[in-house]
């Protein structure tokens, strides 16, 4: 760990406390500007980070909120990245996926057989 006068570029983190997969994609998160820090949107992945900053961004479904308790030295195991930081986030349900209407929108693999055979028994 390092000591708490120091600061880290914010993908960096990120990726270290295994938010994101690769410091690319932690990078195009903050360069789209879906990352607020302190409550204030940013969109330099070069925006530094101390410890205490509040850093609220999308995940999947959910928005997460999570406060900076550490700054990592290297991207280590899992354990060790979930002590970079404490998860503020609220339970939330996930955002529901757009509901099907009948006769809205394509139909899939089992709707499109069952139209077939309607049309079949049609035909003379």
């Amino acid at each position: 760990m390092t000591p708490p006068s120091e600061k880290i570029r914010i993908d960096k983190w990120l990726w270290q406390a295994r938010f994101f997969k690769t410091r690319s994609l932690s990078s195009k998160l903050v360069s789209g500007g879906h990352l607020r820090l302190n409550g204030a949107k940013i969109s330099k992945p070069a925006q530094n980070v101390t410890i205490g900053d509040v850093l609220t961004f999308p995940q999947g479904n959910i928005i997460r909120t999570v406060r900076v308790e550490a700054l990592g030295t290297r991207r280590g195991p899992a354990p060790e990245a979930q002590g970079l930081y404490f998860d503020l986030t609220e339970k939330q349900d996930p955002v529901p996926r757009n509901p099907r209407y009948e006769g809205k929108g394509r139909p899939d693999k089992k709707e499109r057989r069952a139209l077939d055979l309607s049309r079949k028994d049609t035909a003379f």
